[in-house]
């Protein structure tokens, strides 16, 4: 059965805390991102190893494998935004439908060995990326198509909260 479709705008994790994974961007040293992304990436490989990594908790939650999929592939959106972001003025982003990704990409069926490795890299990039970001090019800014302006911190920031959430999704529901 297909998940239904997200269609929240999450932007508002950068202004307050989560109730449900309990991410707070005040707490964010932004030093720290990158050690943060890669803790939140080995929570999810680690459970990519565990039992029942495909089966779905119920018809509308996606198993631990389509979160670490999905994490893989947020890895390496946020990375090309913040690319974009370091050597564009003021980039639009494309837009990224997650949910079309998931079905596409049939993340239910993907190998976790591959899928584990693959987050690896993917979170390793954009941590490293996210250490690498030069003292001032933290306030630079581009948006989405519907006008959500990030900064390289704030994005940095969103995907972090991405990354944690859907570690805590898929480590409280063993």
């Amino acid at each position: 059965m297909p998940i239904e479709p997200d269609t929240k705008d999450w932007t508002w994790v950068l202004h307050e805390r989560c109730p449900e994974c309990g991410f707070d961007p005040l707490e964010v040293d932004r030093d720290d991102l990158g050690r943060r992304i890669r803790h939140a990436a080995a929570a999810m490989h680690q459970r990519l190893h565990g039992e029942a990594v495909a089966e779905r908790p119920d018809d509308a939650t996606w198993s631990p494998l389509e979160y670490a999929a999905h994490v893989r592939d947020v890895c390496g959106v946020m990375e090309t935004r913040l690319h974009q972001l370091l050597h564009e003025d003021d980039p639009e982003f494309a837009n990224w439908d997650q949910d079309r990704a998931a079905v596409d990409g049939d993340y239910a069926s993907q190998d976790p060995e591959h899928v584990a490795a693959a987050l690896d890299l993917a979170a390793a990039s954009l941590a490293n990326a996210a250490d690498a970001v030069p003292t001032d090019a933290w306030d630079r800014t581009g948006r989405r198509s519907n006008g959500s302006v990030f900064t390289v911190r704030t994005l940095l920031e969103y995907a972090l909260h991405d990354l944690e959430h859907h570690a805590f999704d898929v480590t409280r529901a063993r």
